[in-house]
């Protein structure tokens, strides 16, 4: 399956990067799919397109982020939203008036699988313990890259491997920042659990030993 970018902003820019995520979770086949860092919602679509072939409407797709740039979140590291490309800048201005890190853009984009879809706007560092983690399977983890935060991340996604599922962290050995290897190496150390690093150390892929 061929990875889309939907005329939007995406963290697997890369030739081939999202080919590549996208087969390794066509390799698990999850039905419940938590992304942690939706951004602009590109992957959330491809992962909708995927499960879809694979479970035709039953699967859930989850995604958390904070949707939008404040004060409040300003520690935390989040991609650039500008477009460099003017077509795209006057198409969500002008045409679309949207901005296409808003939780509206984002659900208007995956409104093809309305039914199956559940956004939640917020920081992961309070978020995430609310959630139910007893029936995901599989979890994207490219959210914020502060090192308190991706432990924090890490710790509230531990049911998810207790379960036998996966958590694919993005951006393992990104150079600017460094605290999204530490946490990730601490959780696989602390945890005793089994962690492959993938795409020339672009993901870290963890599972049970």
């Amino acid at each position: 399956m061929k990875y889309k970018k939907y005329f939007r902003k995406t963290s697997l820019k890369q030739k081939g990067d999202g080919e590549f995520f996208l087969k390794e979770v066509k390799k698990k086949k999850p039905k419940i799919f938590l992304e942690i860092g939706v951004f602009h919602g590109v992957t959330a679509r491809n992962v909708c397109e995927l499960l879809a072939q694979i479970h035709n409407d039953d699967f859930k797709y989850i995604g958390l982020d904070l949707f939008e740039e404040s004060d409040e979140n300003k520690s935390e590291i989040i991609p650039n939203t500008n477009f460099s490309n003017p077509f795209k800048q006057i198409y969500f201005q002008y045409i679309k008036r949207q901005n296409p890190y808003s939780i509206e853009a984002v659900k208007d984009l995956l409104k093809k699988f309305e039914n199956n879809i559940h956004l939640i706007k917020g920081n992961s560092n309070f978020v995430l313990k609310k959630i139910d983690m007893n029936k995901v399977d599989y979890v994207f983890l490219d959210g914020g890259h502060d090192y308190k935060t991706v432990k924090n991340d890490l710790n509230c996604c531990s049911e998810v491997i207790n379960n036998n599922g996966t958590i694919l962290c993005d951006d393992y050995n990104l150079s600017y920042a460094p605290g999204v290897k530490k946490a990730i190496d601490e959780f696989v150390k602390q945890k005793n659990l089994k962690c492959e690093i993938l795409l020339n150390s672009r993901f870290a892929k963890i599972e049970k030993n």
